[in-house]
């Protein structure tokens, strides 16, 4: 049921967006030929002609269209009647392709007001971290760190951490002998190797049989720091780190706890250092306890990123009180969710965020309506004003194919005077909805990878 409300809600907004360009041109007066609910991909479901419009629902929901007579070479309107879209003045035509973004910008506050109304409360994205319970192997490092049960997590590395996930970030990314580390780390691992091993040069593969001391002052890796946007989850933490072959990973298997090592004869002494170089990311934690604030030993995660906790997270609700008081929370709400948008389309676009982390709306609906269940109606209403959100920021770009598109042709119409050639636009046009088509199936081939993925994973 969940899911299906999420599909509803996402549908909503399809609608509203397409309502938004109807709406708009039936304004100035535009003769619309068909409005449509889906992509005319494969069948269509339902249709109806209501005043001179044909309404159709195609099956593949996930889209929408408003076509115009401009759209149909056969169209038996005149070229010259005032009805055609291509006669209207730039302004009016620069407000129709608009439209449907201002709909869905306005919808997006509609709904986080709506939820703020009914709801008294909007979330704050900050969240109150307590450790539920201490679930690690005896010899984890946790035990000895001195946390316990009920304990408040302020900081880790010096960091504040009360977003969602930022105590599982911080774990994740210190992972201990993770196949990775600094340069800087293996250069003065290097150099304590080569004092009490003067004999090997930097890079000459080592005889077989011969002992190799293993220094007792090695530089371990460091702790690591995660910035604000990481922390929110809208950046990935790239550290400057190498990863170590195969055979440096298991030669820091076989040298681990060890003051010498007999060699084998297949690597060289900066093999060696890099080795010696994956260690153990050190976890210094802050927590409250009883009002009082206490730092605990180091702690450190497990090769998988684990330190052997479980949390137990309360976000910090704002509380409406009134009229001004939903007016300014479901704005400050609304403009905090699109700032983290547009650094993950930044992200995204300079290459920070690889395309395999791109998702479009199977995997939405199905996370949509995980919220829903786990945490309520409203999270579901939120998340639903944040992905309108998206929607216009996405349909806005200067992209053919898009409403941004329609706008830059405009631009260049209204600079020189006069339309980009009807030929180079339909062939501009037709290249970029190919595109955005093949995007289309590479996103859902990401959703339906991440969704069946855990099927196969024993």
């Amino acid at each position: 049921m969940s899911i299906i409300i999420m599909i509803l809600l996402i549908g909503l907004l399809i609608l509203v967006h397409e309502l938004g360009h109807l709406g708009a041109a039936l304004l100035f007066k535009v003769k619309v030929d068909k409005f449509g609910i889906g992509l005319p991909i494969g069948p269509t479901l339902w249709e109806k002609k209501v005043g001179g419009i044909t309404l159709v629902v195609h099956a593949f929901l996930f889209g929408g269209y408003v076509s115009f007579p401009d759209d149909d070479k056969d169209s038996e309107l005149p070229q010259n009647s005032p009805d055609r879209l291509m006669n209207k003045p730039v302004w009016q035509r620069a407000i129709i392709f608009s439209a449907g973004v201002i709909a869905n910008v306005i919808c997006a506050y509609v709904l986080v007001l709506l939820t703020a109304a009914l709801w008294h409360n909007m979330p704050s994205g900050k969240f109150d971290i307590y450790v539920n319970d201490i679930v690690a192997p005896k010899e984890a490092s946790v035990w000895q760190s001195g946390m316990q049960k009920g304990d408040k997590i302020l900081q880790i590395n010096n960091t504040n951490v009360d977003t969602k996930y930022g105590v599982n970030l911080y774990a994740m990314y210190s992972a201990s002998y993770d196949g990775k580390t600094n340069e800087e780390v293996v250069q003065q691992n290097y150099e304590n190797l080569k004092k009490i091993n003067p004999a090997f040069e930097e890079n000459e593969i080592i005889q077989k049989n011969l002992a190799v001391k293993i220094p007792q002052n090695l530089q371990k890796e460091g702790k690591i720091i995660l910035s604000k946007n990481v922390l929110n989850a809208v950046e990935l933490y790239k550290p400057d780190e190498v990863k170590l072959s195969d055979a440096q990973i298991k030669l820091r298997d076989e040298v681990k706890g060890k003051k010498f090592i007999e060699t084998d004869g297949t690597y060289s002494l900066k093999d060696l250092a890099y080795a010696l170089s994956d260690t153990e990311k050190p976890l210094y934690i802050k927590v409250l306890r009883n009002g009082e604030e206490i730092l605990l030993k180091p702690l450190y995660s497990d090769k998988d990123g684990l330190i052997g906790i479980t949390l137990n997270r309360k976000e910090i609700l704002i509380p409406v009180t009134g009229v001004k008081s939903a007016l300014t929370t479901s704005y400050n709400y609304l403009y905090n969710e699109t700032k983290s948008m547009l650094i993950v389309l930044k992200q995204l676009f300079t290459g920070k965020i690889p395309l395999k982390n791109m998702h479009g709306v199977v995997l939405i609906t199905k996370v949509g309506g995980d919220i829903i269940s786990n945490e309520g109606i409203f999270y579901g209403i939120l998340l639903t004003a944040v992905i309108s959100m998206n929607l216009a920021i996405l349909n806005i770009l200067p992209i053919p194919a898009l409403d941004g598109g329609h706008l830059l042709f405009l631009l260049i119409e209204k600079i020189q005077g006069k339309p980009v050639s009807e030929e180079l636009s339909n062939k501009i046009m037709t290249v970029f909805f190919s595109l955005l088509i093949l995007l289309l199936i590479f996103v859902l081939f990401n959703d339906i990878y991440v969704l069946v993925q855990p099927l196969f994973v024993k």
